[in-house]
């Protein structure tokens, strides 16, 4: 019988892009930096660290986008987002006692003990400084951080103006080196989008590999064997590997992968919408208007507001 055995990569993308306006008290696009911190990267440092406490060992490559971490570097925004994780965690307090007795009493009260857990964890355990963090699981070999594009721009098209590309790559590396001590081996591509000779600026900036998206592998010449399941070696020494479309389906789809699921809280049904206004309106991250608080209460159960609890 053939040994079919192989190995299962996990690499997480972290991006986002970089919004920060200090002329203005709130500015609405930096709460996707905050929802991100609440939703993604603190539980997700959470986790490691229980991994660790547990002793179990753990391997997992992860991007950490220039943008990205230029924010988590940053006074004002860190500043903004405490600020905002303690209104949340308030808000949560008052809704736990609201829903007592009702359907979304249970609901209510996962919120209020995550945003305290989360809270905790940021004052404490990460002291404040999330690059470090991950900088401590770098060393200690469970994180295999890798760089991205300075500004997540597309490769592809920016290499029509000369020294775009490369100064894209090489912000990237040079951002990574000075937050995290240490030279990344691997880059994400923005929108895992290559070139043919790309992988001459990479093995310049001293990158060993990079992932890019199944196409670009499917479509070599000559036509890989193992399609996008093993990585390929580019001309100049650096190796690429091709990120399974099935797979990215599932984590990402809303009609194919779990994001779609009943199990999941529906993310555009939020009490800043459902409730009065006057109660939201000191937890909505606007200067008017109706929006999010990052409180969701309802499943992914259709298309339209029916949803259940």
């Amino acid at each position: 019988m053939a040994d079919i055995r192989g190995n299962l990569v996990f690499v997480l993308h972290a991006h986002l892009p970089y919004v920060r306006h200090p002329e203005h008290d709130i500015f609405l696009e930096e709460n996707w930096f905050f929802e991100g911190l609440i939703e993604t990267y603190l539980p997700l440092l959470a986790m490691f660290d229980r991994l660790k406490r547990d002793g179990v060992r753990f391997r997992i490559t992860m991007t950490l986008s220039p943008t990205l971490v230029s924010m988590m570097e940053d006074p004002l925004l860190m500043g903004r987002f405490e600020k905002r994780l303690s209104l949340l965690r308030e808000l949560s307090e008052r809704e736990a006692v609201r829903t007592r007795g009702t359907e979304f009493e249970g609901v209510a009260r996962f919120y209020r003990d995550h945003l305290e857990f989360l809270e905790r964890v940021y004052r404490e355990d990460l002291e404040r400084n999330l690059p470090r963090a991950f900088r401590r699981h770098m060393e200690s070999g469970s994180l295999e951080g890798i760089t991205c594009g300075a500004t997540h721009g597309f490769l592809p098209f920016l290499q029509e103006v000369p020294g775009s590309a490369e100064a894209q790559v090489r912000v990237g590396v040079s951002t990574f080196r000075r937050v995290f001590g240490r030279a990344p081996q691997g880059i994400w591509l923005p929108e895992c989008a290559y070139y043919e000779g790309l992988d001459r600026i990479l093995r310049k900036e001293g990158l060993r590999f990079f992932f890019m998206e199944a196409h670009g592998l499917l479509y070599a010449d000559p036509r890989p064997p193992a399609g996008v399941y093993a990585p390929l070696v580019t001309p100049s020494g650096v190796w690429a590997f091709g990120r399974d479309p099935e797979s990215s389906r599932q984590v990402w789809s809303a009609k194919e992968g779990y994001p779609g699921d009943f199990a999941y809280r529906d993310f555009y049904r939020d009490i800043g919408y459902d409730l009065d206004y006057d109660y939201v309106r000191p937890y909505l991250h606007t200067d008017g208007p109706r929006g999010m608080t990052g409180l969701k209460y309802h499943r992914i159960t259709g298309p339209t507001d029916q949803k259940e609890v």
